[in-house]
């Protein structure tokens, strides 16, 4: 019961795609399909669609993002730190060794 429900969204995807294939909804596609892709290359005179625009990704917006995210989740691990211990909730036991 519980996968026929999740598997819903992906029956009325496949047929929205068969629907908007180049073929306009001639020919429906029965296999379900676990990736995405893009449904429409062509449109219903035949002609065939320009690529779709790529927005450049590099390094430089890269590291802007991934670096003060990084460094924001230190201080907040820290600082969460420091409060468990202060409060006794979590200390690490110092076990002397020196047998």
């Amino acid at each position: 019961m519980a996968m026929s429900i999740l598997r819903l969204p992906l029956r009325l995807f496949t047929k929205n795609a068969g629907i908007m294939s180049r073929n306009n909804g001639l020919k429906t596609s029965n296999i379900s399909r676990t990736t995405q892709g893009r449904t429409v290359v062509s449109t219903p005179s035949g002609a065939i669609l320009p690529k779709p625009d790529k927005t450049p990704f590099g390094l430089i917006r890269m590291t802007a993002v991934v670096v003060p995210f990084l460094y924001v989740g230190t201080l907040i691990s820290k600082n969460f730190a420091a409060l468990l211990e202060e409060h006794d909730i979590f200390v690490p036991e110092d076990d002397d060794d020196d047998d």
